[in-house]
């Protein structure tokens, strides 16, 4: 069932049976973004990597990516770049994951004009590599938090988890009024991926994108900080593409190996009406009544079958569009992305509905509605 957390009009609240004081909207206070310092085109990579066979060129070329920001692996004496391993991969994915979480979140704050130290639950989101202690505990003790920050790590549920952990967010934020909830997504995809010259791993290797982006979340009097409010989540879990989306592991290559089937694009359009129709549900709203709409930076096939089956316009998405031409798929972090340049642009009129809508493996479509 869809996950409502508040439902009535703008300025209204609800009251819980037997308290007096109305409950009030998470809203989204804050945003920040943080990439690693070296961007590259696409024909730069296939230089780099001396990648010749026609098939990979044509991938990485008509991706509708110009650049992504990649953390490569480092050049060897002789030329060429070294084949990491997977420790290596993982020393990378910690490193460069603290380093962009700590900028994105430290941005984020700055935007929502809140100290560090108001922090009481931080919630990291990754698919990039595995550690223990997660995210959430290496950023506490980085950027100096409260000890008695509650924390939460959301790890291996891909693009979609970006949504999912704002889930977790929202309630914990409605569940402790005035008290701020952060999410992180730290995707260092540099760190997940294997060179091994197959189409299945070139479709990846043309795609994802480095980058950390950082989400504010409080439930307070909006007259004291302005942010849209989180009405609404709904999830679609599409079982029989559960193997469509995959990070396994490639005993060839001895790491592991992120699989995306040609047919992604086409499950996730097939069944973006159906998850919209339940977030709208019992709102009083119709798909036309949504006047912002930020769909995750999937990939040039996955954002066209949205459009078509969501009957929307490139104006619709041009910052969805945007994001993949400038950053390729930063995975769980896209849709912050493109929410970051939407809140930039200066468009957005109080009262209007937009939608989140982000997926991945599960196959999954997860979405949200706010009013801003």
């Amino acid at each position: 069932m869809p996950q409502t957390l508040i439902s009535k009009s703008e300025g209204s609240a609800e009251t819980e049976p037997g308290h007096h004081e109305p409950l009030l909207s998470p809203r989204l206070v804050g945003v920040g973004t943080a990439v690693p310092p070296f961007s590259y085109s696409q024909e730069e990579v296939l230089d780099i990597f001396d990648v010749r066979d026609p098939r990979v060129r044509s991938v990485f070329l008509n991706s509708a990516i110009d650049r992504r920001f990649l953390q490569l692996p480092p050049e060897r004496p002789e030329g060429g770049r070294s084949v990491e391993s997977q420790g290596e991969l993982l020393h990378k994915h910690r490193l460069s994951g603290i380093d962009m979480g700590a900028r994105a979140l430290q941005e984020c704050l700055k935007q929502a004009d809140v100290p560090l130290q108001d922090i009481g639950y931080l919630c990291c989101v990754t698919s990039t590599g595995f550690l223990t202690p997660g995210f959430s505990a290496l950023l506490i003790k980085e950027l100096g938090l409260r000890q008695a920050t509650s924390r939460l790590d959301v790890v291996g549920m891909g693009c979609n988890a970006g949504l999912n952990g704002l889930t977790a967010v929202s309630g914990w934020a409605a569940a402790h009024p005035g008290e701020l909830a952060v999410m992180v997504c730290v995707e260092a995809c540099s760190a997940a991926y294997v060179f091994d010259g197959t189409m299945r791993t070139s479709v990846v290797n043309s795609l994802f994108g480095d980058g950390a982006a950082a989400v504010a979340v409080i439930a307070d009097d909006e007259r004291d900080r302005p942010g849209p409010r989180v009405l609404k989540f709904a999830s679609r879990i599409i079982p029989e593409a559960a193997e469509a989306m995959r990070f396994d592991w490639d005993d060839d290559q001895g790491k592991f190996s992120f699989f995306l089937d040609r047919d992604v694009p086409y499950v996730v359009g097939a069944n973006a009406e159906t998850v919209i129709g339940e977030l709208l549900e019992d709102t009083g709203l119709r798909r036309s009544d949504i006047a912002h709409w930020i769909v995750h930076s999937g990939g040039k096939k996955v954002i066209d079958s949205v459009m078509v089956n969501l009957g929307l316009s490139r104006h619709d998405v041009r910052h969805t569009t945007g994001v993949l031409r400038d950053y390729g798929n930063l995975s769980s972090g896209s849709f912050l992305f493109s929410y970051q340049r939407l809140l930039n642009e200066g468009v957005v009129h109080p009262g209007e509905h937009g939608v989140l809508m982000t997926m991945g493996p599960g196959s999954t479509i997860e979405t949200a509605l706010v009013q801003y």
